[in-house]
C-alpha cells in the first residue's frame, strides 16, 4: 500500500529544431552555477576578497566540474565508450547508431569531486591570493547547494532510479525509464514520442502498459533533499562560527556529510553502468564514496596547516 504515489512522465526539455531540444537538465545545471557564483560573490564580499578573483574561480569551477563529472562516469561506469562512441564522451551528440543530439548526459558526481579539486588546485597555481584550503572550505559551500538541483535534474530525466519500493508508502512510477522512446513508439503505433508516452498515462486503451510499470524509490529526491541540509550546516559553521579559521574544517566536513548521504541512498538506488561493481553488498557508488569521507574525516580531526593563518 502506498500512502504516497504518483506517476512520473514529465516533458524533458523544449523542441528547439529537428533533434536539439532545451532539457530541463542542462537549466539545472545553469542555476547550479549561478546560484554558486551569487554565494561566492557574497562569501568573497564579506571577507573583503577582490571580486577580480571570482570570474576566473567561476570559470574553472565550471569547467572542472563538467570535465570530471563527464569522464568520471566514462570511467567509473561506461568505460565501452571509449571503443564504441569515443566523440560521444566529449561532445553533446551520440554518433553510434545514427546521429542524435543528447546534451551531456552522462556525469559522475564522484569525477565531479575529483575534477573540482584539481581544477581549484590549478586555479590556486595562477591566483594565489589565498590558500587552497580556503578555496576549497568555501566553494563547496556553493557545491553542495548546486548538487539540490543537479539531483532535481536527474529527477526530471527519470534518471539514476531508485530500487523497487515494495510496501514502501512512497513510490514513484518512472514512465520514461521503463519505456524508452523506441519502446513507447512500437508499444502504442504513436510515431510523436511525448504523445505516445501522454497516451500511457491518459488513454484507458493503455493502461495495460501503465501497470507495467513499477513503483520506485525516488533516490534522486532522497538526496536533493538531504543535500539541502549540507549546504544549511555548511553555511551555518561558515557564517556563525569560527571553524571557517580552521583549515580544511569545511572541506572535511562537506565530503564527510555529503558522501555518508550518498553511501547510504546507494542501499535503495539501482546500480548505474554495464560494469558496476558489488563487493560485500556495497556497490560502486558506495566504494567511491568511502574514500572521500576518509578524507573528509582526516582534514576535519587530523590535518593541522603548516601556518596557523591563512
Amino acid at each position: 500500500m502506498h500512502a504516497l504515489k504518483f506517476d512520473w512522465n514529465p516533458i524533458t526539455g523544449i523542441d528547439i529544431v529537428g533533434n536539439f531540444k532545451l532539457h530541463f537538465y542542462s537549466l539545472m545545471w545553469v542555476v547550479a552555477f549561478v546560484i554558486g557564483w551569487y554565494i561566492m560573490k557574497r562569501i568573497f564580499t564579506k571577507e573583503k576578497v577582490s571580486l577580480e578573483y571570482l570570474d576566473p574561480l567561476f570559470i574553472y569551477t565550471v569547467l572542472a566540474t563538467m570535465i570530471g563529472a563527464r569522464l568520471g562516469h566514462v570511467l567509473f561506469y561506461q568505460s565501452e565508450l571509449i571503443s564504441e562512441d569515443f566523440f560521444s564522451i566529449f561532445l553533446p551528440f551520440k554518433f553510434k547508431g545514427g546521429f542524435e543530439f543528447t546534451g551531456f548526459q552522462g556525469l559522475a558526481s564522484h569525477g565531479a569531486a575529483i575534477g573540482i579539486i584539481i581544477g581549484m588546485y590549478l586555479y590556486r597555481k595562477k591566483y594565489k591570493y589565498k590558500s587552497i584550503l580556503w578555496i576549497l572550505d568555501r566553494v563547496v559551500i556553493s557545491v553542495a547547494s548546486g548538487a539540490v538541483f543537479i539531483r532535481i535534474g536527474n529527477f526530471i530525466n527519470s534518471e539514476i532510479i531508485g530500487e523497487k519500493s515494495g510496501d514502501f508508502p512512497l513510490g514513484v512510477r518512472f514512465i520514461q525509464d521503463y519505456y524508452n522512446k523506441y519502446d513507447i513508439i512500437r508499444e502504442t503505433g504513436i510515431q510523436n514520442v511525448q504523445e505516445a508516452y501522454n497516451a500511457v498515462t491518459n488513454n484507458p486503451q493503455f493502461s495495460s502498459l501503465l501497470e507495467a510499470v513499477p513503483y520506485r524509490h525516488p533516490a534522486q529526491l532522497y538526496e536533493s533533499f538531504c543535500y539541502i541540509f549540507v549546504f544549511i550546516i555548511l553555511w551555518y559553521f561558515y557564517s556563525k562560527t569560527k571553524k571557517r579559521d580552521q583549515s580544511g574544517f569545511l572541506f572535511g566536513l562537506f565530503l564527510i556529510l555529503l558522501w555518508t548521504i550518498r553511501f547510504f541512498v546507494e542501499f535503495v538506488k539501482e546500480p548505474q553502468g554495464e560494469e558496476y561493481i558489488n563487493w560485500f553488498g556495497l556497490q560502486t557508488g558506495q566504494w567511491l564514496s568511502i574514500p572521500f569521507i576518509l578524507i573528509g574525516l582526516y582534514f576535519m580531526f587530523v590535518y593541522k596547516p603548516k601556518n596557523a593563518t591563512k
